[in-house]
């Protein structure tokens, strides 16, 4: 008997210091999935991918766009070198030796920080977007394509302006292609854009400083 009284006491004692014990409230559903700003901005951007990887379905972009994004490798900036030297003759050919040099340095900024960042494509990412065109390089960021445009179309604007009206609109569709062909994010373009220009601007001021 004493025994037993003494097991139920220690129960009831038990259940009281459990009853005192506040008790925490478990968060709501809405409060844990609440996204991040970063993630809700990742998911928009994923989904401007996906819309602007629409418009490949049309075979008539697809294959616009693949010509443009193959000329982007390097021959359409080729052929604008060309036009230079034909309009200028040897002037040019300092330019253009500048212009050359500028472009194997922003080869190496933009894959040193792809390896850094390791960004897969968009496709990797998501199914549904389609590669129109094969990628030259395993990752997304930031977009190499774009860090040459710029760089290109503002160094070109400087030594020859006659040329802007092709180097820019080229340029342009440059940024355009690689959203539309499914190969990089909006903040990829964006963010070869920024470098493009900062190395235009470095390249630019080292040049006039010592002309």
């Amino acid at each position: 008997m004493r025994v037993g009284s003494t097991v139920a006491k220690s129960a009831v004692q038990q259940s009281r210091h459990a009853s005192t014990i506040p008790q925490q409230r478990p968060r709501s559903t809405m409060q844990q999935r609440q996204p991040s700003l970063l993630q809700r901005y990742l998911q928009w951007e994923e989904g401007l991918t996906l819309a602007a990887n629409r418009l490949s379905r049309q075979a008539w972009v697809r294959r616009f766009f693949s010509a443009i994004s193959r000329l982007g490798n390097g021959w359409g900036w080729a052929a604008i070198l060309c036009l230079l030297l034909w309009l200028d003759g040897r002037e040019a050919i300092s330019p253009i030796l500048w212009l050359i040099v500028t472009t194997f340095i922003g080869t190496g900024l933009y894959w040193s920080i792809k390896r850094l960042a390791a960004r897969p494509r968009p496709s990797e990412h998501c199914h549904r977007i389609v590669l129109s065109e094969p990628p030259l390089d395993q990752f997304s960021f930031p977009s190499g394509h774009t860090l040459h445009a710029v760089n290109f179309t503002l160094q070109i604007l400087f030594f020859a302006p006659i040329l802007g009206w092709i180097a820019v609109p080229f340029a342009l569709l440059i940024a355009a292609s690689r959203l539309i062909l499914g190969l990089h994010y909006l903040s990829d373009v964006l963010v070869g854009a920024v470098l493009g220009m900062l190395l235009a601007t470095f390249a630019l001021a080292l040049r006039i400083s010592v002309m």
